[in-house]
């Protein structure tokens, strides 16, 4: 039975996915894997040293350091101990071919795949909340946007979700009520879009014959000036922010809406 100290700054899940993935080639050999994640100091990385001495172990590792990688190679010759540097050599190489010298700072790389991970989440939740569909769940959304059509509300939740916030849009439709669960929603979760009747218009024209539509009310300008004003009475009702859209490029508006979220928050 062999002892393998799988030595991190960070958590060691990529030091042991290494590890497991190098030992698939040797079938029959019985090794013991302990982790010692966030690793981060001289005296930490002497202990462990020693720990492996004790038990007649090795040692792989995935420190970012220089002085500790240091430490673990002298420490480990002290103590006759083998440790193998994983990530030494292939921050070096990578420093030598890109001409910068690498940050050094502790689980970076599992912070980048939280960050991955949380995005797939936020760009899934987006699509399934999109144009109110999936209401039941608005509760967990942290922003939700409302208006009435083509006031980007779409490209918004996609930009939005991108950021890493989970967010959802629910329409405005004359004459129909929104769903009851935005009323029951913490202050500061819901901002409503408005925009110049006459852009709004155009825009919807436009929709119309992109999607080669036969002309309704859905564009005609009284309609559409009358939607709005129900839109806003809704909003102002419910004392939601109010964005007017009209103009504005997506990443502005996303930066309103969540300069809003942020100020309702810090006033909580």
């Amino acid at each position: 039975m062999y002892r393998v100290f799988v030595v991190s700054d960070g958590t060691g899940g990529t030091a042991e996915r290494a590890l497991n993935a190098a030992l698939t080639q040797f079938q029959g050999v019985k090794i013991e894997i302990e982790v010692r994640p966030a690793v981060r100091t001289e005296k930490q990385v002497r202990d462990v040293v020693e720990e492996a001495a004790e038990v007649g172990g090795f040692i792989v590792h995935t420190l970012v350091s220089n002085d500790l990688r240091r430490v673990m190679l002298r420490t480990g010759r002290l103590h006759n101990v083998e440790t193998i540097d994983l990530m030494g050599p292939l921050l070096s190489r990578l420093s030598h071919q890109v001409a910068v010298s690498p940050v050094e700072k502790p689980g970076l790389f599992q912070q980048l795949n939280e960050d991955y991970f949380r995005r797939i989440e936020t760009m899934e939740f987006a699509f399934r909340h999109d144009d109110g569909q999936h209401i039941e769940d608005l509760k967990h959304a942290e922003i939700v946007i409302v208006g009435v059509s083509r006031t980007f509300k779409t490209p918004l939740c996609v930009y939005l979700a991108f950021k890493r916030w989970l967010v959802a849009n629910v329409p405005i439709v004359l004459g129909i009520e929104p769903p009851a669960i935005l009323s029951e929603l913490p202050p500061g979760h819901v901002v409503g879009l408005t925009s110049n009747v006459d852009s709004l218009a155009v825009l919807r024209r436009v929709r119309l014959r992109y999607l080669g539509g036969v002309p309704t009310k859905y564009a005609d300008l009284e309609y559409v000036r009358s939607e709005v004003i129900y839109a806003l009475k809704i909003f102002e009702s419910h004392k939601w922010p109010i964005i007017d859209v009209t103009g504005k490029p997506i990443e502005e508006i996303a930066s309103e809406i969540v300069s809003l979220v942020r100020h309702s928050h810090a006033s909580d």
